[in-house]
């Protein structure tokens, strides 16, 4: 076993989603989120994708337990899928752990999964590894960065964050529990990369009130928002402005639905009673007097948005006159299938505010001048940047140097190219077997690359062709059926 601190990286480097990562000492393991990815359009067939694994698996290690920094499905989406695995213990918040009851519960292993609430500032020692836990603020509340000190030295792990100056809940970034840190010393800090392209402050939610409050005052007929069915935050401000307007408010998606309950049992989501009103009632609220909350934001295909603007929703669908805000921004692969949807609201005679035609979104990850205030703060000796596509890591890292790291304490990595590191030093370790595993229906990693492939041949100008042999008297199978295919995998035929 190594005696230096390893940096694994799991996913997340080099893609947007299936966040996941782990430090191991001596064989000893703790991990960071276990994320899921949804499949981008030429994935066919997908439902979702996960990290890969397997090498957490072998080798004689040790996994200590999985803190989990919040509850968006990028950061817990795949822990159900993982827990089948490993037996350890879950640290997460109070909200973070009641989003993620519900997925547990789906895949039956919610009362043998051995989850532990933290609450922000708290600290828990496992094994060689100490964690605390520091307020950020995101799109989502009770959102952590976490501390992690290890026998060589302090590791500090933004997550995602943004500095609101004016955070929905209250709870801004703890900039100074950041700047002690700071002060103290931090061997590494790893730093999400969302928004490095972007130069500036992300903005704040309450800069939406005034382009939300036109769409209220003016809509003639029913609003109908689309947005991620974790932005808590986001769900929250559009709750309190159909109070404000005399509007009732319909959950719309079981995701979102699931969440929305949750959120608001757990006291994260103040609804007034009375405000709500169930899906089967809608039709009797004047449309003048209604908001539909949905998920679908990013045009999934079998998502309650997608489907309301085909017609083909079994409760809902787009209506002349419904003014439609998709209140979030297309995640890099998925702009064809939000334009898609928006092209069929459009057909419907609906009116559409989007992130290209106007203000009705603010991003929940910090942009290059916030960057650049917590690489002021932190002042690492070295740097990892995290959460992005290479190009988004690439551009963090010349931040870095430009805020004065010297250019070999600085390394960009992706999926599965570790980094080693003691006191003093930082250098690329072995590259571990790491990877996109695809859920199909019940089936999690029967799909490859070259099933992925055929399947796009067979959706294009594929064929299944199906030959046997019969007795031309009797009809009796004298040989076969033999099936010659593209696109399917032997156990589905």
């Amino acid at each position: 076993m190594s005696s230096r601190l390893r940096y694994l990286p799991l996913g997340g480097l080099g893609e947007v989603g299936i966040n996941m990562w782990a430090l191991e000492w001596e064989g000893k393991v703790v991990v960071v989120d276990a994320g899921l990815m949804f499949p981008q359009e030429d994935m066919l067939g997908i439902d979702l994708v996960l990290p890969d694994i397997s090498y957490l698996l072998h080798g004689g290690r040790e996994v200590l337990g999985i803190f989990l920094t919040h509850g968006h499905e990028d950061h817990i989406g795949g822990l159900p899928f993982a827990l089948k695995k490993l037996n350890v213990p879950v640290y997460g918040t109070r909200l973070t752990l009641g989003l993620l009851k519900p997925k547990l519960k789906e895949h039956r292993i919610l009362r043998e999964s051995d989850l532990r609430e933290v609450r922000v500032g708290d600290s828990v020692q496992l094994g060689p590894f100490r964690v605390e836990t520091i307020s950020v603020c995101h799109s989502i509340p009770d959102a952590v960065a976490l501390a992690i000190d290890t026998p060589v030295g302090r590791v500090v792990y933004t997550s995602d964050f943004k500095l609101d100056p004016a955070p929905p809940d209250g709870l801004p970034t703890d900039m100074a529990r950041f700047r002690r840190l700071g002060d103290e010393g931090v061997l590494l800090l790893l730093s999400d990369s969302t928004n490095a392209e972007r130069e500036g402050r992300s903005g704040s939610e309450r800069d939406l009130h005034a382009p939300f409050e036109k769409i209220f005052t003016e809509a003639p007929a029913r609003i109908v928002v689309a947005n991620f069915a974790s932005n808590i935050h986001r769900i929250q401000h559009l709750v309190r402005m159909a109070t404000q307007f005399g509007r009732r408010v319909a959950v719309v998606g079981r995701s979102l639905r699931e969440n929305f309950r949750t959120a608001r049992e757990l006291g994260f989501l103040d609804v007034p009673d009375g405000v709500t009103v169930p899906l089967a009632d809608v039709d009797r609220i004047p449309p003048s007097k209604l908001l539909l909350l949905t998920a679908g934001s990013q045009g999934e295909p079998m998502s309650a948005l997608t489907r309301f603007a085909a017609q083909r929703h079994p409760f809902l669908n787009v209506r002349k006159d419904d003014w439609v805000v998709i209140s979030a921004r297309p995640i890099p692969g998925n702009e064809r299938m939000v334009h898609q949807t928006v092209n069929n609201l459009y057909r419907h005679g609906a009116r559409v505010f989007y992130s290209e035609v106007g203000n009705v979104h603010v991003t929940g990850h910090a942009q290059r001048g916030e960057l650049r205030e917590m690489l002021d703060a932190v002042r690492p000796r070295f740097f990892i940047p995290v959460h992005g596509e290479y190009r988004q890591l690439l551009l963090h890292s010349e931040l870095a140097k430009e805020a004065g790291l010297p250019a070999d304490h600085v390394v960009v990595v992706e999926d599965g190219e570790t980094v080693e590191l003691d006191a003093e030093s930082m250098t690329r370790g072995e590259k571990i077997g790491t990877g996109l595993v695809y859920v199909d229906g019940l089936g999690v990693g029967d799909v490859e690359q070259v099933v992925l492939r055929d399947r796009r041949h067979l959706a294009e100008d594929g064929i299944l062709v199906v030959t046997l042999t019969l007795d031309r008297d009797t009809g009796a199978l004298r040989a076969g059926p033999d099936l010659i295919s593209r696109g399917v995998i032997e156990p589905e035929l």
